[in-house]
């Protein structure tokens, strides 16, 4: 199996469907076509949308979906024949939970929210814009633009009146989130108290157990595949490589909006694509570790230990201002406000013994400050959950 290939397809569980009661239909944007805002296939932006109720009525979350990237021609064509490139194959109804929850018992400050849950369908975490396509391959590469057909369609229904906005995300959705955050903001009333919340898409310009960063390397193949330099933040890419501006520590420096990063110091994902590459493990010494913690030798854990140390340096940023909210927990997980039962619930891990639901709604509304970092070793945490968490 391709490396890039490895890379998406194991991020595209981050994006598993949850049916059941309270699904909220597939609304397809239609008319963004004729713009050229498509999926790889060139179908329509599709979202999900709850509409608000009561004193939520004014208020909405704009919530991206997760689900990695494809680097090249090849790995975008076998994408857009799955739900991650093409509308039509998407599931018709979504089940709403965790931060996009609809009961006030486990989401208590969005619950009546406008919750809007929007397709992943690029590649390119909502950043590719070439209005070139080849007819060999009918690949559209249009994130960019579909994530503005969205903000748009959203605006004429009512988001135009907004009070209180979240952009949020998870994973790659999450790293759209840090991206168009300021552009969230400029497009939103000016009157509006605007906020952005990334979950697990704080991915690290990191070095891998070699000491190269194939990371690197592959972020700049998705924004060369996709054209996403023009996309990506001028005041990170006016100073340094486009692709260097898919890295959130560098966009942060200079992001205006507030921001909450949740995420775990042992994050899963990057653990196994960012610490131990595929490509870079030429003789399989980390196969099993980086998929079963408990594989890995002493030597191992104490590279996977020094992961945080990496993490911590490259959210230096994120604390620099009291304005920008963190939960970082020891956890091995990624994506962890997907589910009541990790964003409020029994099962949902602590840091600074509270919830992430409590520290970003009292964050957001500006009821205290929220910036804790948990204990120092890999699972020290009792309430991390049994096994990694991927919503």
């Amino acid at each position: 199996m391709g490396r890039a290939k490895q890379l998406w397809s194991s991020l595209i569980v981050l994006a598993v469907v949850v049916i059941g009661a309270g699904a909220v239909p597939i609304t397809y944007i239609d008319s963004a076509v004729a713009k050229g805002a498509v999926c790889l296939d060139g179908s329509a932006p599709a979202y999900h949308f709850d509409k608000g109720s009561g004193s939520g009525v004014n208020n909405w979350i704009v919530h991206m979906e997760g689900g990695g990237w494809c680097t090249d021609i090849a790995t975008c064509v076998q994408r857009k024949s799955t739900m991650k490139g093409s509308s039509k194959l998407m599931n018709k109804d979504f089940g709403f939970s965790g931060i996009l929850g609809g009961k006030q018992s486990s989401n208590p400050d969005f619950y009546n929210w406008n919750r809007i849950k929007v397709r992943y369908c690029d590649g390119s975490s909502f950043t590719g814009d070439i209005e070139a396509v080849d007819p060999a391959n009918k690949l559209f590469f249009r994130g960019a633009r579909v994530w503005r057909a969205v903000i748009d369609d959203l605006m004429a229904k009512g988001m135009s009146n907004a009070q209180n906005a979240i952009l949020s995300g998870c994973s790659a959705g999450a790293l759209a989130a840090i991206l168009h955050c300021d552009e969230f903001k400029s497009i939103l009333p000016k009157t509006a108290r605007v906020k952005c919340v990334s979950d697990a898409g704080f991915f690290i310009h990191g070095k891998d157990f070699s000491g190269g960063s194939y990371i690197e390397s592959y972020y700049g193949k998705v924004v060369a595949t996709h054209g996403s330099a023009k996309s990506l933040p001028v005041s990170c890419t006016s100073s340094m490589k486009p692709e260097l501006c898919f890295f959130p520590q560098y966009v942060v420096k200079t992001l205006q909006t507030p921001l909450f990063v949740i995420n775990a110091a042992f994050d899963s994902w990057q653990i196994k694509n960012v610490l131990a590459p595929t490509s870079v493990d030429k003789r399989k010494e980390w196969k099993d570790c980086k998929l079963d913690l408990k594989k890995c030798t002493a030597a191992q854990l104490q590279t996977v230990q020094g992961y945080r140390d990496q993490m911590l340096a490259a959210l230096a940023p994120v604390q620099a201002t009291t304005t920008r909210g963190l939960f970082l927990d020891s956890c091995h997980a990624h994506c962890q406000g997907g589910s009541a039962a990790t964003w409020s619930g029994a099962q949902g891990p602590q840091v600074g013994n509270t919830k992430m639901a409590k520290a970003v709604g009292d964050w957001f509304y500006d009821r205290s400050t929220f910036q804790n970092v948990d204990c120092p070793l890999l699972n020290c945490n009792p309430t991390c959950p049994a096994v990694s968490t991927e919503d």
